[in-house]
């Protein structure tokens, strides 16, 4: 009997969270064990101006299909991967200003036993910062075992 079950693999797209799924996806196999991609989307950005758009910003529909072409193209990485490995995939996203936190609910959520997830994402790294402020917060805070996923330089 395999020690995790189900191992949620959180992905914000970046080339780190890639490899992490990519080697989420083959433990998972090795172990008989079942996958959950996920993506904590961020929240459109609240807009002042009735009708004057200021640049850069996106209305709430534009944000909208950004964020589902986003999360389809990460979370098909995984979905892919799984797939190859003929390891069972689910995905899911949610919308969070706190993606720590809505790792974690959702790995409660889809009662997964293991979180697998890159040492650090989109916002980079400073070399003085050992892992990434998402993962850190993960590490500190999650019931679960958290197996961070780190790629040889």
């Amino acid at each position: 009997m395999s020690m995790y079950k189900h191992i949620l693999i959180p992905t914000d797209g970046s080339k780190l969270a890639k490899d992490a799924g990519q080697a989420a996806v083959q433990l998972a196999r090795s172990l008989g064990a079942r996958v959950t991609g996920f993506f904590a989307a961020p929240p459109a950005t609240p807009i002042m101006f009735k009708g004057l758009l200021p640049g850069g910003y996106a209305t709430p529909e534009e944000h909208e299909q950004n964020i589902r072409k986003a999360a389809q193209a990460y979370l098909g990485a995984i979905e892919k991967a799984a797939k190859a490995a003929g390891v069972p995939c689910e995905v899911m996203t949610v919308t969070s200003d706190y993606p720590a936190d809505a790792i974690i609910a959702a790995a409660k959520k889809r009662r997964c036993d293991l979180i697998f997830m890159a040492s650090h994402g989109r916002r980079g790294v400073r070399r003085e910062s050992l892992l990434g402020s998402e993962t850190q917060k993960v590490l500190s805070q999650s019931p679960l075992p958290v197996l961070v996923h780190r790629r040889a330089e």
